[in-house]
């Protein structure tokens, strides 16, 4: 292992996250009027309605695989009876298919901005160069999947890369399991690492206020106005009931 290796994967981690909790900290704290994500729905609806899902719901996705992959242990799935082959082959189809919906709802984005003048304008610098570094982040994963794990054979990074990740947070790193990994890991980590560095400091932040409570909340009761009669033309939904 190389010294390079060593900052890299060693040092680095630590230093990135540092800089991604007191940075939240600090952004929540002397800055929560800018903790948004300055939408642009006012400038243009049409095609955000089709990408904001896509894009959303793909890095949902992403994200998921992320945690299931670098979280969960090689011997936890195996002891549940899932094999080898069935998490690879799974892992590709849904890695491929999340990574694809993301870029492509991330690539409709982009076009968006570019192409309308008002959303272009509402774009800073720092976005720009968020932006810059989620695509790669993004194209890099892909070409894990569908190169590293797929064109190339299967590559187990539960081997290396998840315990290298998990002893990260123990507090136990081990940087030289993360050396062995395939240049391509090599770079999406390193590129994982900057973007969670530009965190606190981007629009990213709303992230941490979507409203996950939503999906929990009780039905709202709605009364007319009348107390006979709904008031609109719409048909009664759930939790439309009348009390």
């Amino acid at each position: 292992m190389s010294p390079t290796d060593l900052l890299l994967w060693g040092v680095l981690p630590y230093v990135v996250l540092a800089v991604f909790v007191v940075g939240t900290v600090w952004r929540y704290r002397h800055d929560k009027f800018g903790w948004t994500s300055r939408s642009s729905q006012l400038h243009e609806a049409r095609v955000l309605r089709v990408a904001s899902p896509l894009f959303h719901y793909g890095l949902l996705m992403v994200a998921g695989g992320h945690v299931l992959g670098l979280l969960v242990p090689k011997q936890l799935t195996e002891l549940v009876g899932v094999t080898e082959h069935n998490y690879h082959v799974v892992s590709l189809v849904m890695g491929f298919v999340a990574g694809v919906a993301a870029i492509a709802g991330f690539a409709l984005l982009l076009w968006r901005r570019l192409r309308n003048v008002a959303v272009r304008k509402a774009t800073s610098r720092g976005d720009r160069i968020v932006y810059t570094v989620l695509a790669l982040v993004m194209l890099a994963g892909l070409w894990t999947t569908t190169v590293d794990n797929g064109v190339r054979g299967p590559y187990d990074y539960r081997e290396t890369i998840g315990p290298w990740f998990r002893d990260i947070f123990l507090l136990n790193p081990h940087p030289e399991l993360m050396a062995q990994a395939p240049f391509d890991y090599k770079m999406h980590a390193a590129l994982a690492l900057v973007l969670f560095a530009l965190w606190p400091f981007s629009r990213l932040v709303h992230a941490f206020s979507a409203p996950v409570h939503y999906l929990f909340r009780p039905h709202i009761v709605y009364r007319s106005r009348s107390g006979d009669r709904l008031v609109g033309n719409r048909k009664p939904q759930r939790g439309w009931e009348r009390v």
